[in-house]
């Protein structure tokens, strides 16, 4: 059994600022000047928002709205009762002119429903309520305001965060998430280096709520600005720690980063409690001190729009909702600077090319990437795995990528699943040093949804087979009880017979002598009638 440190040796660890590792990663070009030399800026609303009814991992809430209802910013389009539900808002004011299906922010291109709201230009405010008073209420009526402001992780995954603040296990640390570690993106840079005081607000709401003993601010070593501003901000905690994390792609995930400043791992089948960790983003942090203390629910965050085919890359405060091609009019996209559209959502190594400019923005959009057309290298032909093994050497949960994806390819996914398919973080890194130019992420993300629906198949099936099993059942119980209940109204019949004996027997033989008397009586009759010749 692999020994890990415990919370005295982690602690001078930090005190030292000499971190563990974790094993694969690689250092793509950061090209992250292009977008984090400037504030981030307020952009003009949009004429219309889009905004999908689920943005987070979970259940979708029920429509409070319907079409034609004026709505005002920050007021709620959905409610539910269910924990894995989060609410989602209204980014700015108008009428809602369309509850149908949009074009979703999606790898797939498919749709989902949405709520479209023409903006009126107004921006007017719907009442909030703050909870200044935060440290005076019970850990109930905060977590009711973050889930009420509809607040889910920020860093990509979208987990509801009022279930992870909900949390009732001992924690040791608390993690804050700044590594933004992916190419090109810079909005988490920003926000810590503008707002670092309300990120330091956030971050003492889930201190009252979880009761760590220490807290880590996780900052890579290429952000000496965000660094800085963020360790001001917390200098007067003592149990806040700013820590300074080597650069390295993918350092920011969750599992990796966890085993960077603790050396702990987090169980296969296992979350990050069970170590005695938690993670947020700062994102996130922000958010939660707007929801807790303003009572602002999330209808914004930044965005960066950055590449070589915008004039202007910049951090905006991008309304949830907001079109994709908004944005790229505020940065001042050029398309012949591509030599076909490619517009991406998030960063080089994990996003994904958009199917339509028409895509909202929504409560994961970190990054707009728009590559000039020899920035980012294209998806040659794929070529034949040489075996050089530089996909396991590259990857951070020392997984077998090549193994992986021959099992994927020939849809022999139980064997893939024997290599821990769903370890994989999909962070790219394997793809990125592939001499073959194979898409390797591209076949697990294959997999893992034939997967998935091959389950939902499975599981409906069971269900059918249930229901059909539980009908024949019911139906050989009916006709049982229907047999059982004449088999005892016979019986009953025949015990009173019995129980009746000869005096049963009398009657009948009486009604037989009665019957047999009447008929002799009427034959005597007809003989002693004359006939009609006489």
């Amino acid at each position: 059994m692999k020994m890990f440190a415990d919370y005295d040796q982690i602690m001078e660890r930090i005190s030292l600022q000499n971190l563990w590792d974790f094993p694969g990663g690689v250092h793509p070009t950061q090209k992250k000047s292009l977008s984090n030399q400037t504030d981030i800026q307020r952009i003009d609303l949009p004429s219309v928002v889009h905004i999908p009814v689920k943005q987070h991992i979970g259940v979708n809430g029920e429509l409070i709205v319907k079409e034609g209802d004026t709505v005002k910013k920050g007021q709620p389009l959905t409610t539910s009762e269910n924990s894995f539900a989060v609410p989602v808002h209204a980014s700015t004011s108008g009428t809602v002119v369309a509850i149908s299906d949009h074009v979703a922010a999606h790898p797939s291109g498919l749709s989902e429903l949405t709520v479209t709201i023409e903006c009126d230009g107004k921006d007017s405010e719907y009442e909030y309520t703050p909870m200044s008073d935060y440290a005076q209420r019970s850990k109930g009526e905060i977590i009711q305001a973050i889930c009420a402001a509809g607040i889910s992780g920020m860093g990509g995954a979208g987990f509801p965060t009022h279930l992870k603040a909900n949390n009732v296990k001992p924690i040791e640390f608390l993690i804050i998430n700044g590594i933004e570690c992916e190419p090109y993106i810079t909005s988490d840079d920003r926000l810590m280096r503008e707002h670092a005081w309300q990120i330091r607000q956030g971050i003492d709401i889930l201190c009252h709520l979880l009761q760590p003993k220490q807290v880590l601010i996780a900052i890579e070593d290429n952000k000496p600005e965000a660094f800085e501003t963020m360790s001001i901000a917390c200098q007067q905690e003592d149990n806040y720690h700013v820590v300074k994390v080597p650069t390295k792609y993918p350092a920011g995930g969750e599992k990796q980063l966890i085993q960077v400043l603790t050396s702990r791992e987090v169980p296969s089948d296992g979350l990050p409690v069970d170590i005695g960790c938690l993670m947020y983003n700062v994102g996130t942090c922000y958010a939660i001190a707007d929801a807790v203390i303003e009572g602002k629910p999330l209808i914004e965050r930044v965005v960066t729009i950055t590449g070589e085919a915008v004039d202007a890359p910049q951090n905006v405060w991008a309304r949830i909702g907001t079109p994709i091609k908004h944005l790229l009019a505020q940065a001042q996209y050029h398309s012949e600077k591509q030599s076909y559209p490619r517009i991406i959502m998030g960063g080089p190594m994990m996003g994904f090319t958009l199917s339509s400019v028409q895509i909202p923005v929504v409560k994961i959009t970190n990054c707009i990437l728009v590559p000039a057309a020899k920035e980012l290298p294209l998806v040659e032909d794929e070529r034949a795995c040489i075996r050089c093994s530089a996909c396991a050497d590259a990857c951070p949960a020392s997984l077998l990528p090549q193994q992986m994806f021959w099992h994927s390819k020939a849809k022999e996914y139980e064997k893939a699943q024997e290599y821990n398919l769903f370890d994989c973080i999909e962070c790219g890194a394997c793809a990125y040093v592939c001499p073959s130019e194979i898409p390797l992420v591209h076949y697990y993300r294959k997999a893992k949804a034939d997967i998935r629906q091959q389950q939902l198949e499975k599981e409906k099936s069971e269900k059918a087979r249930v229901r059909f099993e539980a009908r024949k059942d019911r139906l050989q119980r009916e006709k049982e009880a229907r047999e059982e209940k004449h088999r005892l109204a016979a019986e009953a019949r025949k015990q009173s017979l019995n129980k009746d004996g000869g005096a049963a027997k009398d009657k009948i033989a009486a009604a037989l002598a009665r019957a047999k008397a009447k008929k002799a009586k009427q034959q005597a009759q007809l003989k002693d009638k004359p006939s009609s010749d006489e």
